[in-house]
């Protein structure tokens, strides 16, 4: 295994990630796009776990693999600092608030129509447009430092106005890289970040094994008990969504209402739930668990479902992440990469637009609430949590003189 210390990164404790995470899976609103921000701010900005550069090689990375990519970014920061230990404190810590907030909403029914939870909501949409400008800002002056990388950028959005979704991503990451690739012929590598991970190749390619056999039986073996068959159409809605966050909802509901475990009106309840809560909206998948019928349900379905939707996206990264930190240090890897890095930038800003802003920002009330939010982010140097706590009953105060 990797020594962290041995490459100049003190080695954290799986304590310290917790901690790290839970506030963050407190806080964290706005789905993926955002969550890359709070991450930003963090991990790079203010902890100084991981530099720019390694922070967008890892995003690129997990935008590539299925799973949901933001809760793939959180792993693999929590699996630098700490090993396995730190990689599943940073799972459990930023997954849990949001798990526990979807289980009791699917055990208690409660109502999110009160006046003052849908200010609370729109208040936490318009912070996130906040959040992932600072992030986008501040991975444009580190990563788009010159006219090519910029044009990039601008690429990377186009692609994405004409073909939005997953697909678009993944294309425009390709595109970056390969105009990264041909700007960078003749050039001088740079010196690559440190991107320590703690795991061999060994282990790594017996992560890949497990993903393909665990693809490939669980559907054989979902006639032996229904507890088999939940985990296994959970495990294949999480292996075989791109691009994460709501992009697996229709997966999600092929796999539950279509076989008659859920109904519509409820799966589309709890849909909207997840938009009130703080973390992954994968944890839509505990609400399912929970009223799943017939069982397993409650406690015990919630939890099932959950560790089957999360874990084949944590395979595959587990697999891939030791071959990565190799590959990057290569020069045509390296000028591939500044070119990908650029387009990540380009599609976090076409993301600013849209979920994000056209979500959050529907009048000019709330597009000050939101401006004056990233003042405080960028002018004023606020904490991310003040920042969103104030948004919060920003919106509330919005809702309530509506």
């Amino acid at each position: 295994m990797t020594n962290l210390s041995a490459q100049g990164i003190p080695r954290g404790t799986a304590g310290e990630v917790f901690a790290a995470f839970l506030r963050l899976g407190v806080t964290s609103f706005g789905g993926p796009v955002a969550h890359l921000g709070y991450f930003r701010a963090e991990f790079v900005t203010r902890r100084g776990w991981l530099g720019e550069r390694a922070y967008a090689d890892l995003v690129a990375l997990c935008q590539f693999l299925p799973g949901p990519a933001s809760s793939q970014v959180g792993f693999a920061i929590g699996l630098m600092r700490a090993g396995l230990p730190g990689a599943l404190a940073a799972f459990v810590a930023f997954t849990l608030p949001s798990a526990l907030a979807m289980t009791v909403v699917a055990l208690s029914a409660a109502s999110l129509a009160r006046p003052w939870t849908a200010g609370l909501v729109a208040g936490l949409k318009i912070v996130a447009v906040a959040i992932v400008a600072q992030a986008v800002l501040g991975m444009a002056r580190s990563l788009c430092p010159d006219g090519p990388r910029a044009a990039i950028a601008v690429l990377a959005v186009a692609m994405l106005a004409v073909l939005p979704g997953a697909t678009g991503m993944i294309g425009a990451i390709l595109a970056g890289g390969l105009a990264g690739l041909a700007l960078g012929r003749g050039t001088v590598p740079e010196a690559a970040e440190a991107l320590p991970v703690p795991l061999s190749r060994r282990a790594a390619l017996a992560c890949l094994v497990a993903f393909g056999l665990l693809l490939v039986t669980l559907p054989l073996l979902a006639g032996y008990g229904q507890g088999l068959a939940v985990f296994s159409g959970f495990f294949r809605a999480g292996a075989l969504v791109f691009g994460g966050g709501h992009v697996v909802l229709p997966l999600l509901e092929a796999e539950t209402v279509t076989p008659g475990w859920i109904g519509p009106d409820a799966f589309l309840a709890g849909y909207g739930a997840a938009q009130a809560v703080p973390g992954p909206l994968f944890s839509f998948a505990a609400y399912l668990g929970a009223l799943l019928e017939p069982g397993p349900n409650g406690i015990a379905g919630a939890a099932l479902a959950l560790a089957a939707i999360f874990l084949p996206g944590f395979l595959l990264l587990l697999a891939a992440l030791p071959f990565w930190s190799v590959l990057r240090k290569r020069p045509g890897a390296q000028s591939a990469m500044r070119g990908a890095n650029a387009a990540v930038v380009g599609i976090l800003g076409a993301a600013l637009y849209d979920p994000v802003f056209t979500a959050g920002v529907i009048d000019m009330r709330s597009f000050a609430l939101a401006l004056a939010s990233f003042v405080a982010l960028v002018a004023w140097k606020a904490p991310s949590w003040l920042v969103v706590l104030l948004a919060a009953f920003g919106g509330v105060g919005l809702n309530l003189a509506a």
